[in-house]
């Protein structure tokens, strides 16, 4: 049998592909019907698909449809985690910046100055003598009248009666620094001596400074410390007025120079206190220039809370007074004393001796000191 022959009598199921007769309506293996060959080569022809296009795309094309498949889908991601809260904002790290540390210098602490503190006395008894008013106590204890009336509880007008006993405040001291030491006489003329500075301008010489100013060359040789009589341009010295020589006159008879000035008080501070630890009290004043050989100090200290007629007056060349012990009050409560310095001149002398003073200048502004004189006296136990 030829081939041909063969397949003309056979046919395969396009189901199960089993082979079957060529004039089979049926499958036996799978139960597929079809029609007979005729009409089932026009079946096939009817039925027959079309065949789809094919596209063809070259490689860098087919990478850029997968970079933009990628970028939407990651986009697409993104979206969906964003509306759910999930997406975490990248947080910014902050660049650290280098701060300069500086050290402080240390600066030199300041010790305080201790400031004097006053501590308030009683008052002390006084008793009214005749023809004394109110005006009269207060000028004499320098003090107001208000204090009298309002310690003592008096009325506006202030009366006061013979013999009477009013309490006297202590007047308010001034508050001054701490002596930091006692000037000596030297220092303290030098102080009050009268000075011009001056600089030494091209040209000048210590002889003609000196003869312009009418001061003694070695004066100011020796009051500016210069150990030679050279002196440099642009130099700063001092000139010594008080130390100015006098003007020579055709009179040989020296004149009487003008009234002196009130002397400035140093020590004690106005309102000071002693106690029975000071044996003796140092009064000091600032010098009001040079003396003549016959001219002094007068020094007066009063007693105000005693009354009158104990008063003690000395005569000093220099500028600070000793009040002796004897002085000092003879009971135990604390006594007001008043002093004063002024300038006087000897005018000549009494029959026994003495010299005559007259005053040479202006007198100084009084101040006040308090001495308590001796220990309280203990009380007897009953």
């Amino acid at each position: 049998m030829s081939k041909t022959e063969k397949d003309s009598k056979t046919k395969i199921c396009p189901t199960c592909g089993t082979r079957l007769s060529d004039n089979a309506t049926k499958c036996l293996v799978c139960g597929a019907t079809f029609d007979s060959p005729g009409k089932a080569a026009r079946t096939k022809k009817s039925v027959q698909g079309s065949i789809m296009p094919k596209i063809t795309l070259s490689l860098p094309a087919a990478l850029g449809f997968l970079a933009l498949f990628l970028v939407i889908g990651a986009g697409a991601v993104f979206m969906t985690l964003r509306a759910t809260d999930r997406v975490i904002e990248p947080t910014t790290i902050p660049t650290a910046t280098v701060t300069v540390t500086i050290t402080p210098t240390s600066t030199a602490t300041l010790t305080p100055t201790p400031v004097p503190t006053i501590t308030p006395q009683p008052p002390f008894e006084y008793t009214v003598r005749d023809g004394e008013l109110c005006g009269h106590i207060a000028a004499q204890f320098g003090i107001d009248i208000n204090s009298i009336i309002i310690l003592n509880n008096l009325s506006s007008e202030c009366f006061v009666n013979v013999g009477q006993i009013l309490q006297i405040p202590y007047p308010t001291p001034t508050v001054t620094p701490f002596p930091t030491a006692t000037l000596s006489g030297d220092i303290a003329t030098e102080q009050a001596c009268e000075k011009v500075n001056y600089t030494v301008q091209a040209n000048d010489t210590l002889s003609s400074i000196a003869a312009n100013y009418n001061v003694p060359q070695d004066a100011i040789k020796s009051f500016n410390g210069l150990s030679t009589d050279t002196v440099f341009l642009g130099m700063q010295i001092q000139i010594p007025l008080c130390l100015r020589a006098a003007t020579p006159g055709p009179t040989p008879t020296p004149t009487t120079p003008p009234p002196y000035q009130a002397p400035n008080l140093l020590l004690p501070a106005d309102g000071a206190s002693f106690t029975l630890a000071d044996d003796v009290v140092t009064l000091q004043w600032a010098s009001i220039g040079v003396l003549r050989d016959n001219e002094v100090y007068r020094i007066t200290v009063e007693d105000v809370t005693e009354g009158e007629g104990r008063k003690l007056v000395e005569y000093v060349s220099d500028t600070k007074f000793i009040v002796p012990v004897s002085f000092r009050p003879k009971d135990n409560l604390p006594h007001v004393m008043r002093w004063n310095v002024s300038t006087v001149r000897q005018a000549g002398s009494d029959d026994q001796g003495d010299p005559i003073w007259e005053s040479a200048g202006a007198l100084s502004m009084e101040r006040v000191f308090s001495w308590t004189g001796a220990a309280p006296e203990a009380t007897q136990a009953p």
